[in-house]
């Protein structure tokens, strides 16, 4: 009796230390980092401007041209159906959401080739920008589309976003790497260098699959949107002096 009674001590007591720190395992979404940061999703250009883009190639692999054009991902579907599926930031649920940046490209010959879209100028992205996404269509060729960037002290970088090899759009994202010492890789905010937008959005470069450049290729892009850590902008003070001068 004695025996089963002592057993019992210690599965009792083995079961007290397993469960217990289960009671305080960590929360993400209440986590140190979680409860200084204010995630929104924002829009950065929805490709409506005539001029807010370019396009260029090597004029020794082809031609290329760009210009706006109707439609965009769901456009099958009715405005409210439309809106709905695409889930637009409510600070362009009104604004017009009509066109796409379409891009053409004509090939001399088959070869190792890469084609950019750019914005006239970089857009900036407000906050601490944690993802970038686009929408595109890529017309099922096993292109490479990358993400542009500068980051806060003007350094360029890119980010790999994926192939194109699919039919119809597809929403493409890519996460923005965190800095590990403010110092290396893309820096977006600095406590000694004022204030000022700590990402910047350049545009695109798509490098072409050998085995398919050649002919006539297309794409098309819509709707291009980040999503940032806006704690540091929401929480400044309205009389507090701005670090710009």
């Amino acid at each position: 009796m004695k025996k089963l009674v002592a057993i019992l001590i210690v599965l009792a007591v083995f079961t007290a230390a397993f469960a217990q720190p289960s009671m305080y395992t960590n929360d993400p979404s209440t986590d140190a980092d979680s409860a200084h940061q204010s995630l929104r999703e924002i829009s950065l250009d929805l490709f409506e401007r005539e001029g807010s883009w370019n396009c260029r190639i090597s004029p020794d692999s082809g031609i290329i041209t760009g210009r706006l054009f109707d439609g965009g991902p769901f456009s099958d579907l009715d405005p409210e159906e439309r809106a709905e599926e695409i889930k637009l930031p409510e600070e362009v649920k009104d604004s017009p959401n009509s066109k796409v940046y379409g891009v053409k490209i004509e090939f001399f010959k088959r070869g190792v080739n890469s084609f950019f879209i750019t914005a006239a100028r970089p857009i900036p992205v407000e906050g601490v920008a944690k993802t970038v996404s686009v929408w595109v269509a890529g017309r099922n060729q096993a292109h490479q589309l990358t993400l542009l960037v500068q980051d806060y002290f003007g350094n360029n970088f890119e980010l790999y976003m994926g192939t194109l090899a699919f039919s119809g759009w597809r929403k493409m994202t890519v996460t923005v790497p965190v800095s590990p010492d403010g110092k290396r890789g893309i820096v977006q905010q600095s406590p000694f260098w004022g204030e000022r937008p700590g990402l910047r959005i350049v545009g695109f470069r798509i490098d072409c699959d050998p085995e398919t450049a050649y002919g006539q290729y297309y794409m098309y892009l819509d709707d291009l949107r980040a999503v940032t850590d806006l704690y540091s902008v929401e929480n400044l003070d309205g009389d507090d002096p701005s670090d710009n001068w």
